[in-house]
């Protein structure tokens, strides 16, 4: 079983703990002490499980650990009002309140006229949208986990450096696979040489979730509500990091926000930022409304740099579905509703800063590495930096987006699955053929009711989510 023996978590939590400012000092030594060891540095568990004693001796650690205090609170809230109050008094971008309601007055008239319940225009940038978090995902897919080392040196063996198509392992030396093997889990249906159709993930799973909780409760839900869903809809197993351990808080009757913080030192990883696409397609022209969407959906399981992730995804991806924004305009509503004093919002600033000063993205992605590479790999915080800083290099443009988000190693499908998204929403061509053809309008999932479902299915039905009051 992996990401909730309590053995792991310690190690973790110490992580979180020095992270945050906690003073995690005696705790660590308690651990080491004890035999107890760090956290796995990339695997969900470690190799072997605790004795029982040592075991137990982590559950109290733990509860020790929750109860230090946390002297970045005041700049890193987690309520909602608290959050809102650190936004400047136009969180909305430079859309004016008139032009946004203008904008959703127009969009909602032309459903009713329609009688079908959707925005042809709306409709069309939405299946751009889900395509491209496709691609981005899909190509991220085989190099995930590996060092960005192993990644250059993959994509510069197939002559695929700066990378502009799928990656290959057709003309890779042996030698060099046999030392960076792919992806195990994905390599047979990622690689250019295996690709039939958008394949099962995670990325791709969680977007049609939060479709399927606005089309059962409507844009009013709450946290207990996506709680309730996921029980109903989501195998456990399908859950990894803060998303398995809210999971196992539910089983053990907890509620939110507990969910979100008993005993889950992954509670500022990236889980919730995947999850934040649907609130921000569902909201275009408004991102206050997109970022206090995807609150609801992140506080089940996240907190701090973990939750602004989200709240930074969803408003900038609302921006951009307006059809009135550039990537910068939506990368800045995206900050606009960021703690202004938080990591995240310290190091977008830092990424779309170091984005603009090289005009080789391998040196911005050296600069964040050497800034930022002391986080995990799944935090938050490093990969909603890279994401901006690909973003911004790009200036728009999709296929520079979503390689530049892989290139930069990190959690490779996540990132590119969320700069897919945004990127084709703002680049005027769309997503090029040569990406979308080999996904054949065709996406896998577990998720009841929508295996083999076509991106353009997809986007009528999320359309008529954002037409929805």
């Amino acid at each position: 079983m992996t990401w909730a023996q309590p053995e792991d978590l310690v190690g973790h939590e110490l992580r979180q703990a020095a992270e945050d400012g906690r003073d995690a000092g005696p705790v660590a030594r308690a651990w080491a002490a004890a035999g107890g060891h760090p956290a796995p540095a990339r695997a969900g568990a470690s190799p072997a499980p605790a004795p029982p004693r040592l075991r137990a001796l982590a559950l109290r650690l733990l509860d020790e650990l929750a109860s230090l205090p946390v002297p970045s609170a005041a700049t890193e809230p987690d309520s909602w009002p608290a959050i809102t109050a650190t936004w400047p008094a136009s969180p909305a971008g430079p859309a004016t309140a008139t032009e946004t309601a203008t904008a959703t007055a127009t969009a909602t008239a032309t459903a009713t006229a329609t009688g079908i319940g959707i925005d042809a225009e709306l409709c069309r940038r939405l299946e751009v949208a889900w395509v491209g978090r496709a691609v981005g995902c899909l190509l991220g897919k085989p190099v995930e986990k590996l060092p960005l080392h192993a990644i250059r040196a993959l994509g510069r063996a197939a002559g695929n450096w700066p990378p502009r198509a799928w990656f290959t392992e057709r003309g890779v030396p042996a030698e060099l696979l046999a030392a960076h093997p792919w992806n195990r889990r994905s390599a047979g249906t990622s690689l250019a040489e295996n690709i039939d159709g958008m394949p099962e993930d995670d990325d791709l799973n969680y977007p049609l979730l939060g479709l399927r909780l606005l089309q059962r409760h409507g844009k009013r839900f709450t946290t207990a509500d996506v709680g309730r869903l996921w029980l109903d809809e989501l195998p456990a197993g399908r859950t990894f990091t803060a998303e398995r351990l809210a999971y196992r808080n539910l089983l053990h009757g907890l509620e939110p926000p507990a969910t979100a913080t008993h005993h889950n030192p992954f509670r500022e990883w990236i889980g919730a930022l995947i999850r934040a696409d649907v609130h921000g397609w569902t909201h275009p022209g408004d991102p206050a409304a997109a970022a206090a969407q995807a609150y609801r959906d992140a506080a089940l399981t996240h907190t701090g740099n973990g939750l602004y992730a989200a709240l930074f995804t969803a408003a900038a991806i609302a921006e951009a579905a307006g059809g009135r924004a550039d990537v910068h305009t939506a990368l800045r509503a995206g900050l606009a509703v960021v703690p202004p004093r938080s990591r995240l919002a310290e190091a977008v600033r830092h990424a779309v800063g170091a984005a603009g000063l090289h005009a080789d993205f391998d040196r911005v992605v050296d600069d964040l590495h050497e800034r930022y590479g002391h986080y995990h790999w799944v935090h938050a915080v490093p990969n909603t930096a890279l994401i901006a800083a690909a973003l911004t290099h790009a200036d728009g443009d999709f296929t520079r987006s979503v390689c530049g988000a892989v290139s930069g190693g990190w959690d490779t499908d996540s990132n590119g699955a969320t700069a897919g998204s945004l990127a084709a929403l703002l680049d005027p061509d769309g997503v090029p053929h040569r990406w979308s053809a080999p996904l054949k309008n065709r996406l896998a999932t577990t998720v009841p009711g929508f295996d083999g479902i076509g991106f353009d299915t997809l986007a009528q039905l999320t359309a008529q989510e954002a037409a929805r009051p």
